[in-house]
């Protein structure tokens, strides 16, 4: 495969391949990608069309490809695998960054090791399935981290994981950080001092869509409807929310492959909004965001919130502590797969109006000071030129950021 010399002056290419092109994942690559053009690389994007990350990754400047990808591994693969291996060629890239499970097997075969590629799990493989899935799924991360020159890991406990598994991989960990600018600006929400304006303000926005008719207590819950996420928790803990608040109305955000199941099961009190291009008016007219997932690499949603100013509940999963605010385990984390504790948690925080601006006001302290993209996409970059500048990159020692 042939490779820029990397003495000439020229500006660094990275290539990004990615699937899935929805959810926390393509907000991660959006934000990321927007950073490093800002930063004067060239950032491209090969990934599936039909995905909110295709037009968003052009709008913040990288050059877009079309990846023909499905979501899991299946009998398309080899063709998938040749396909990309040809963009790569055709774009030679210094660098491949695969985002997710199925673009780090594809990206890994396509180009074993004859230029750097950094795999990033945003989740592990084999927590999401059961069984010989998750047996083979474990097994490929255990051989095919010998073609990842660094694998970047979002949180500490993503990467312990990861070792606890056996994989042998050269560590990096950079947290996941939110647009700040995007999720923490002030301007035209009242002012950062005024969370009641703040609140009032969108939640006439919001009510104006006809989802919250009255000034409610307002749950929300933001993701990809699917096992992961968790939201069939949430709804078996509901009940027992709204028997303690009974005026509590829940808001789940987002679609995906469970949507029929979870509607078809959801209690009363429980409006499916469906998934919406610009979440900030729904997280400012919220009193509290819950994530229930059941695994995670760090959920990008409660950064989110908590940049608005909102407190969140989450389970216990890899980079749940990392996110939250010093302190704030006692009141918002609770154990996966536990609706019981869910809806203890959910309800006192529903119940304590000073607890809950008080949480908010720490927590979007707290982002503004640890969870910004841009010192997360510099320490991406900074990855990027430890690689280029090693002449054996497969065998430089981990590293940890």
């Amino acid at each position: 495969m042939p490779q820029r010399s990397r003495t000439e002056p020229s500006q660094l290419t990275i290539l990004h391949l990615v699937q899935p092109v929805e959810g926390g994942v393509a907000r991660v690559v959006t934000d990321l990608v927007k950073a490093q053009t800002e930063e004067g690389l060239h950032a491209i994007v090969a990934c599936p069309t039909g995905g909110e990350l295709g037009p968003r990754a052009a709008a913040v400047g990288a050059e877009v490809h079309r990846w023909h990808a499905v979501r899991a591994p299946g009998p398309r693969l080899a063709l998938e695998v040749r396909t990309a291996a040809r963009l790569i060629r055709r774009l030679n890239p210094d660098l491949v960054h695969a985002h997710s499970a199925k673009a780090g097997l594809v990206a890994r075969l396509a180009v074993r090791g004859r230029i750097p590629t950094v795999f990033q799990p945003h989740a592990w493989s084999f927590d999401a399935v059961t069984g010989s899935s998750a047996r083979l799924a474990l097994a490929w991360e255990r051989y095919g981290t010998r073609w990842s020159t660094r694998t970047l890991c979002v949180s500490e406990t993503e990467r312990r994981a990861g070792e606890a598994a056996g994989i042998a991989a050269r560590w990096t960990v950079i947290r996941n950080g939110v647009d700040l600018d995007h999720f923490g600006s002030d301007a035209g929400w009242g002012g950062a001092h005024d969370a009641d304006l703040d609140r009032r303000q969108a939640r006439a926005e919001v009510a104006q869509l006809g989802q919250v008719p009255d000034d409610a207590p307002l749950v929300l819950c933001v993701g990809r409807l699917c096992r992961q996420k968790g939201q069939d928790i949430l709804l078996t803990a509901w009940p027992r929310i709204t028997a303690a608040v009974p005026d509590a109305r829940l808001l789940l955000v987002g679609d995906g492959p469970d949507r029929e199941s979870l509607v078809r099961s959801a209690p009363a009190k429980v409006t499916f909004v469906g998934a919406i291009s610009d979440i900030r008016p729904w997280l400012r007219a919220a009193d509290l965001l819950v994530l229930p997932s059941r695994w995670e690499g760090m959920a990008l949603a409660p950064l989110e919130a908590m940049a608005c100013g909102k407190p969140v509940v989450v389970s216990d999963v890899s980079g749940a502590r990392e996110s939250l605010p010093p302190g704030h385990e006692a009141h918002c984390l609770v154990p996966p797969d536990d609706p019981a504790a869910l809806a203890t948690a959910v309800t006192a925080l529903l119940s304590d109006r000073r607890l809950r601006t008080a949480l908010g006001d720490e927590a979007r302290t707290h982002t503004r000071a640890a969870c910004d993209i841009r010192t997360a996409a510099a320490a991406v970059s900074g990855l990027y030129q430890d690689l280029l500048s090693s002449p054996h990159p497969l065998t430089r020692k981990s590293a940890t950021r």
